[in-house]
């Protein structure tokens, strides 16, 4: 115990000073609380102080330390990026002086930038082991790089998360459903399960029909629950084994599953419920993205999304004018990782792209002392973006059992133009007589949803282009799953 409480006590000075992180203080931070709950069951009451937990700070103490941090940062992107060093020269700014009231005056880092030339935001003082590429759902998919310790330090978090926030034990089973070639969240997904002592299965994106069948399937491992219990997967992944499970009529007692976890793309309140019913398992989504690893959000009870503080800064701007979003507004979230969380892809400022709506007044939850946003609405993609948000048009078309999972939908211009209210169209396999397009009418109408009409297409060859989604990232398998119908295990 004396040992943990040093490298606590190392990890707490590495911080406030901001200094490089000893990843093995982070391990054994980690190693401990396996151990503590190996030996007690559950963790310790100090185990709200461990990184990531999102205690409660003293306000004043937390303005001190952004203060720092974002200095640091600042201060050691200018040194030692190529990216920066020509920028802050160019504006004639010296990062030793900047205060939080002057980060306004460091441009916004557009992810185009990033995407072009990543080399350039790689700190010439690191040592690159590992190029993460995002999945490109959005575009050229965009490359960070990360240090060894780096990673063994965003291991040690996400297993501290898996302990405590998933509730993972030894007699779990995680099966991750995601796209084989994302090596960064399949490495932090595998390390992290077998780290808190369950174990591991690798799905990927195979055919629905054979993903369900793994999950289904009697284990018959020792000291292992019957079936597979926890799954981690993208939303539009979870949309397609909800479609195959609902039409071959499997329920939720043919699965051991406990817990779903959606990240990458927007969860919808309707798929949520419909995936609960499916599977029989609690289903939750968060925030996390490669490029501000380990920075994130957690959900709240009241359907916040609470941004940790410790790992970096949260700006929410208006896409366009790149001013502070005004309460009750919507805007883009725009982050900086900090040093020394990270230590060789440095970013000041950087434009996600995520849209999020800010609260219209303070929040009054069990993580109200953390800056709030709704959850994700989805990308910014230009005007038509915001008039109908990705979110509001899931809620919509994913609550009927006709639109085929995942929903296939554009939006284009309506008469008024790109202010004015959207035209939606929308995918279906065949034009029904069944009142969908009046059920979708009158719902868009009753939320609200500034739609002009929704047009409904058979062919999708005839539909506006869509946005790719993770499903489509399919992999394929030698094993052959025929059509046998429904199957009980």
């Amino acid at each position: 115990m004396f040992a943990t409480a040093l490298s606590q006590l190392r990890y707490g000075a590495a911080i406030l000073t901001n200094r490089r992180i000893r990843p093995r203080d982070l391990e054994r931070l980690a190693r401990d609380l396996v151990a503590t709950i190996a030996e007690f069951g559950e963790p310790g009451e100090d185990s709200a102080l461990l990184p990531g937990r999102a205690g409660q700070v003293d306000p004043q103490l937390r303005r001190e330390v952004t203060r720092r941090s974002l200095r640091a940062t600042t201060r050691t992107a200018a040194r030692h990026t190529a990216y920066y060093r020509r920028l802050f020269a160019a504006l004639d700014l010296d990062p030793a002086t900047l205060e939080p009231e002057d980060w306004a005056r460091v441009p916004v880092t557009p992810k185009q930038a990033l995407r072009a030339l990543p080399a350039a935001f790689v700190s010439d003082a690191s040592a690159p082991a590992l190029m993460a590429l995002t999945t490109g759902t959005s575009g050229t998919p965009t490359a960070v790089w990360f240090s060894r310790a780096e990673m063994e330090g965003a291991i040690a978090f996400s297993t501290i998360s898996a302990v405590l926030g998933l509730g993972l034990r030894p007699r779990h089973t995680v099966a991750y459903a995601g796209c084989s070639r994302a090596t960064l969240p399949l490495l932090y997904a595998e390390e992290s399960t077998t780290r808190a002592g369950a174990a591991f299965v690798q799905l990927g994106t195979i055919e629905p029909a054979l993903a369900l069948d793994r999950l289904a399937a009697p284990l018959g491992l020792p000291g292992r629950s019957p079936q597979v219990t926890h799954l981690t997967t993208s939303a539009s992944y979870l949309a397609a084994l909800v479609q195959e499970a609902e039409q071959r009529k499997w329920h939720g007692g043919d699965f051991g599953l406990e817990s779903i976890s959606v990240g990458g793309e927007v969860l919808s309140a309707p798929l949520r419920r419909r995936a609960t019913e499916a599977f029989g398992a609690d289903v939750s989504s968060g925030y996390l993205m490669t490029e501000i690893l380990p920075s994130g959000a957690t959900p709240c009870t009241r359907g916040h999304l609470h941004h940790t503080t410790e790992f970096g800064h949260l700006e929410v701007l208006d896409p366009v004018t790149l001013e502070p979003t005004a309460p009750g507004g919507t805007g883009t979230v725009v982050h900086t990782p900090y040093v020394p969380y990270r230590e060789c892809t440095l970013l000041l400022r950087y434009a996600t792209g995520d849209l999020v709506r800010l609260p219209a007044g303070p929040p009054d939850c069990e993580l109200a002392h953390l800056p709030a946003t709704s959850e994700i609405l989805g990308r910014w993609t230009g005007p038509l973006s915001t008039v109908v948000t990705a979110r509001e048009v899931l809620d919509l078309v994913e609550a009927e059992p006709e639109v085929p999972l995942p929903a296939r939908y554009a939006l284009t211009e309506g008469p008024e133009g790109p202010d004015g209210p959207a035209r939606l169209h929308l995918l279906v396999p065949r034009l029904p007589a069944t009142g969908l397009l009046g059920r979708l009418e009158e719902r868009a109408a009753a939320a609200g949803l500034r739609l002009s009409d929704i047009v409904l297409h058979e062919d999708r060859a005839a539909l506006p282009p869509t946005t790719p989604v993770r499903a489509d990232l399919r992999e394929h398998s030698f094993e052959s799953v025929g059509d046998p119908g429904p199957r009980r295990h």
